[in-house]
């Protein structure tokens, strides 16, 4: 079993959620044991049993572990009250992307894979805070929930990695590359229409990179931003410039929900907001709510700020086999309602531009 710590380090090699054994830092010397509830397991003591104030909800891989301890660490810092041992209690939830692994995501079908589960039980008050990777959340929220604070955003480029190769433009022709995500398959393939890419490499990264390692694949791709909260950089091989790659909606973004009458935990989350961050996401799922894409659409999307100080945003949508791609930009103030409307603007353009049945096929 695998113990973790507040050092996102400690999370690597991780087993799957039944071996899953989780210590709390406050806990000392006290030992932990986990209480099954349907898909949930509580983290809880065995000894000096205390009402945690905080239950964050999480899904159970190593990457959603270590947002949620980032996320507990922010509230301790801010607020002394929750230093204090059991204060902060993790709950580990097993979302229905979790469960179904032998499927490519856009089989499986449905929006909220990798949150609704979560979302139940924040409504349930079997949590009290979700914590979220941004790019999982559907552009409606459930009713009764809010999402009010994102954490400083992670670098959102995506890493190449390779045991053979540096880049996309060193792998030779038939090379096969596995990912989960069609948004990089459409997008590798347009530049690269002579490599081979497998779309249901899925799993956590430690899962994919031991793949790779055993030759299932010459290359993959992931999310630099989970890299480096894992600790995890030495395995790339190099880094996808946005002109290249352009990023999945909210990547990199972490997000944290609670109830909409709970005006506590309303206030404990919002004093960890990165507003920079909050409004570039809003401006991407502003984009991605007009296109209303299904998981079989390639839809990438990226608001920054500017030299100038305004906002930037790139817009894209492909077809899955990377023949047909559509991008947009818009520039404009860095302020909440324009750039919503850059989102709109640019998510109506380019649904425009597609034609009828593109979103569909």
């Amino acid at each position: 079993m695998n113990t973790f710590s507040s050092s996102s380090s400690t999370l690597l090699g991780s087993s799957a959620l039944p071996s899953l054994k989780i210590t709390s830092p406050f806990s000392k010397c006290h030992t932990t044991r986990l209480v099954t509830k349907a898909s949930v397991a509580v983290e809880q003591q065995t000894q000096h049993p205390k009402v945690a104030l905080i239950r964050i909800g999480t899904r159970g891989s190593p990457l959603a572990l270590a947002q949620a301890y980032e996320t507990r660490d922010k509230l301790i810092a801010s607020h002394s009250e929750l230093a204090e041992e059991g204060a902060i209690q993790i709950v580990i939830i097993k979302t229905t992307g979790d469960k179904i692994l032998s499927q490519p995501l856009a089989d499986i079908g449905g929006k909220g894979l990798f949150t609704k589960e979560i979302d139940e039980a924040l409504l349930n008050s079997d949590i009290d805070i979700a914590v979220h990777s941004m790019k999982d959340v559907p552009t409606y929220l459930p009713d009764k929930t809010i999402l009010p604070c994102n954490l400083p955003r992670e670098d959102v480029r995506d890493a190449f990695i390779s045991l053979n190769a540096t880049s996309l433009a060193d792998l030779p022709a038939g090379s096969v590359i596995g990912t989960a995500s069609l948004r990089r398959k459409s997008q590798i393939l347009h530049r690269y229409p002579s490599l081979n890419v497998q779309d249901n490499f899925r799993g956590n990264v430690q899962s994919r990179l031991r793949k790779l390692s055993e030759g299932v694949v010459e290359a993959t791709l992931l999310a630099l931003a989970g890299l480096k909260r894992l600790n995890m950089t030495e395995h790339v091989s190099s880094t996808l410039s946005i002109d290249d790659m352009l990023p999945a909606v909210a990547q990199g973004a972490i997000g944290i929900a609670c109830r909409s009458n709970d005006d506590k935990m309303a206030e404990y989350i919002a004093s960890l907001n990165h507003e920079e961050t909050r409004l570039a996401v809003v401006c991407e799922r502003a984009f991605l709510q007009i296109l209303d894409g299904s998981c079989r659409t390639p839809i990438a999307g990226y608001a920054s700020r500017n030299e100038d100080g305004n906002c930037l945003f790139r817009g894209l949508v492909a077809s899955p086999d990377g023949t047909r791609v559509l991008e947009t930009s818009r520039v404009g103030p860095y302020a909440v309602e324009d750039m919503i409307e850059m989102g709109k603007d640019a998510g109506k353009e380019l649904l425009s531009r597609a034609g009828p049945g593109f979103f569909t096929s």
